[in-house]
This record gives structure tokens, sequence and C-alpha cells, in this order.
């Protein structure tokens, strides 16, 4: 069965935090009229769950002690996803840059794709995580796409263990549009540290 990785997310032009092998959007006219969801940018792991396997945005990723949870999850609900289906979203056991103290779960809901690689609705998105009994990122607004209003949003978002947001079109779309549908915003000095958290001691943030 066929395996996707979870495309790039393109930067915000007003994003703070990018690094040497980000890219940006340059020209947001794609959102124009469009009502967006604003989520938080959880500071994880990207992992998609099929009905036959998992993986982290690489593909070929290996055991790593901070992805058993997110195994034990989707041992217990893989049958209930439709085949050639996947649920996408943050594996958040291990600390990264940021601790997060009380944790609604360890694994938190940003997409779902069907049979035909589109990214359901977010209204469908919801009504997935329901019925599976999973959890979304954090929404921090629902309105039509309105710039002034996304950046004064980022200039307030200086914020102790918050990284940035992202922002999503409400509608449907196929997998080849993700970049026209999808951007983020990451606050500056977001990564506070040199060595990559996986070769790090793994630190579990906590749940409630």
């Amino acid at each position: 069965m066929e395996k996707y990785k979870y495309p790039r997310t393109l930067h915000l032009p007003w994003s703070l935090g990018s690094t040497s092998d980000d890219k940006f959007m340059h020209d947001t006219r794609c959102f124009s009229g469009e009502t967006i969801i604003v989520t938080e940018k959880m500071d994880g792991e990207n992992t998609s769950m099929y009905p036959h396997t998992l993986h982290a945005r690489s593909m070929d990723s290996k055991h790593h002690e901070s992805r058993n949870w997110s195994k034990g999850l989707w041992g217990n609900i893989r049958n209930e996803i439709p085949i050639g289906w996947r649920i996408c979203g943050e594996n958040l056991y291990a600390k990264h840059s940021l601790f997060y103290k009380e944790l609604p779960t360890y694994f938190m809901v940003f997409s779902v794709w069907n049979d035909m690689n589109i990214c359901l609705s977010w209204d469908d998105t919801l009504s997935i995580c329901e019925m599976l009994g999973l959890a979304t990122v954090p929404v921090i607004g629902q309105f039509e796409y309105n710039e002034n209003a996304l950046k004064t949003m980022a200039s307030e978002f200086d914020v102790e263990n918050k990284e940035g947001y992202v922002i999503r079109n409400t509608l449907a779309f196929h997998y080849n549009r993700f970049s026209k549908n999808v951007a983020k915003f990451v606050r500056a000095k977001h990564i506070t540290t040199s060595e990559h958290w996986m070769s790090q001691k793994i630190v579990p943030n906590t749940l409630k």
C-alpha cells in the first residue's frame, strides 16, 4: 500500500523563526476570500498513521523510544482507519525545544487524508477525530483570511512555551495543492538547543 511523505509547510512572509533550509510563501493571495482555521504549531514529531503502518515525516524512520506511545495508540485505532486513508498529527511524547505540561494527549491530529489523497475539510477532520477518540491540535481561531489580523496575532505571539501557529483552508484540498492551502508562522528564537532532540536523553512531556 502506498505511503506519502507529509509535505513541507511553507513559512508565511512574516514568520520569524525560519532555519537555513526552510522555504517561504511569498504570495499569500491563494488564501484571499477563504475561511481559514488557525491552530497552534506544536513542537513534536510529524507522524502519519495508516491502517497498515505508521511513520514519521522521514518515511524510513527507525525505532525510537519516543515513538512507542504513538505506536500503542495506532495499534488501538488502526482497524478503524479506512483502507487508503491516513491520519496525520504531532507525536508529543518527547520534549524537543519546548517542554509541555498537562497535555491532553501525546498525539494531536492536524489533518486526515482519504484514499483519493484529499485532505478532508476541517469539519470532517473533527468528525473523524470524534469517531476515533482523538484530539486535534489546539484551535486559536477561525475566520476569513485577514493578513493584518494574522500579523497582529504574530506580534503578540512571543509567548513562553508556544512555537507559533499554522493556518489552513477549512475546505478540502488535494495533496498536490498543499502549498496553496497550508502555511505557518514560527516565533523568533524558538529553537533553544544546539543538539537534535533525538540525540538527547528523552524527557517526556507531561499529561493532565
